[in-house]
């Protein structure tokens, strides 16, 4: 998804230019960002929790209902916002939401240690939040989305017994399954757009405007968000993103997948899951919904919920169903 984040931040730099003004500096950037931080760093639940690797991620709570859902962010190393839909109509039906950017994400700390990227140690993290926070059986619901999926997967399978419930949003527990359908996906696309595809591909070219531009266009608005005219939080999150992070975890592009998350599988595991569970698909997903329905018959309590108009983003472009299958889930638990 990096292709697209940098179309975006030159789209903008370029309306800005042919607007004529004159103060924008590549050291503005940067105030900006800071600007953005310390907003966010300064919201009435904001929370700075300190991690025993001695750096600090993000948190903001928002509501005061009993269940807690802590929101995991994809990417890696994407960044809250584009969830804040489900920040924004969640504690409209009585529960809390809890935003946290992940370690390496734009509103927490951001080292350079490639270390620090595996699954294990988000996990950890993961786990220090929830103790930061004071979550436990009574109130601790996960919910992931993308790569928030497979942490909160990996999560559950070590910490369930402090967990109340367990959401996975858009994705598959295995990572070949998911790069399979992929291909699938691709071979819908009209010909001369995968010969085009491939030509860059081949060059290893995936900031060039052309592929970025034909790949926003034709692939991600059919899959990722279907909504003609993308949020302003899922743009900025785009533009947020870390994409060191992001590559050395997921690989280059989304077609193209091969960072460390390579043949990563929790598949044979899912019976392990003993909590409630809700596993949500969508028809125009990048996953293939039929294994988010087959892994809600896996674990032991599972619930399935399937979001006929959604993609990768059904909490945006398919909400009617999205809200009303999350929340009937979430009422059941109280």
């Amino acid at each position: 998804m990096r292709f697209f984040c940098l179309s975006l931040i030159s789209l903008f730099l370029f309306s800005a230019c042919q607007e004529g003004d004159p103060t924008l500096q590549e050291s503005d950037l940067h105030s900006v960002d800071d600007s953005l931080r310390l907003a966010k760093h300064n919201l009435p639940g904001a929370k700075m929790i300190d991690l025993k690797e001695g750096y600090r991620v993000w948190t903001n709570t928002i509501g005061d209902g009993k269940l807690k859902v802590l929101l995991l962010h994809g990417g890696p190393a994407m960044t809250h916002e584009y969830l804040q839909s489900i920040a924004d109509i969640l504690p409209d039906s009585g529960f809390t939401v809890i935003q946290y950017d992940q370690l390496g994400s734009f509103y927490s700390d951001q080292p350079t240690d490639t270390t620090l990227w595996t699954i294990y140690r988000f996990v950890e993290e993961v786990e220090q939040v929830r103790q930061a926070l004071r979550l436990d059986t009574s109130n601790f619901i996960l919910l992931g989305n993308s790569w928030g999926g497979i942490l909160a997967l990996e999560y559950a399978l070590k910490y369930q017994d402090h967990m109340k419930a367990l959401v996975v949003c858009n994705m598959t527990a295995d990572f070949d399954k998911y790069e399979a359908y992929n291909v699938e996906l691709r071979k819908l696309l009209r010909p001369g757009l995968v010969d085009t595809f491939e030509y860059y591909e081949s060059r290893g070219d995936y900031q060039n405007p052309v592929y970025t531009d034909l790949v926003f266009k034709e692939y991600y608005h059919q899959h990722i968000c279907r909504l003609p005219e993308w949020p302003a939080p899922v743009l900025a999150s785009f533009e947020h993103a870390n994409y060191p992070v992001y590559e050395y975890m997921q690989g280059p592009s989304e077609f193209v997948p091969g960072g460390i998350l390579k043949h990563w599988s929790v598949w044979d595991r899912l019976p392990e899951i003993r909590i409630p569970a809700l596993m949500v698909g969508a028809k125009y997903d990048t996953m293939n919904p039929m294994e988010m329905a087959e892994m809600s018959l896996l674990v032991q309590h599972g619930t399935y919920l399937f979001c006929p108009d959604g993609s990768h983003m059904s909490f945006w472009d398919d909400q009617e169903a999205f809200f009303g299958g999350v929340t009937s889930f979430l009422r059941q638990l109280k």
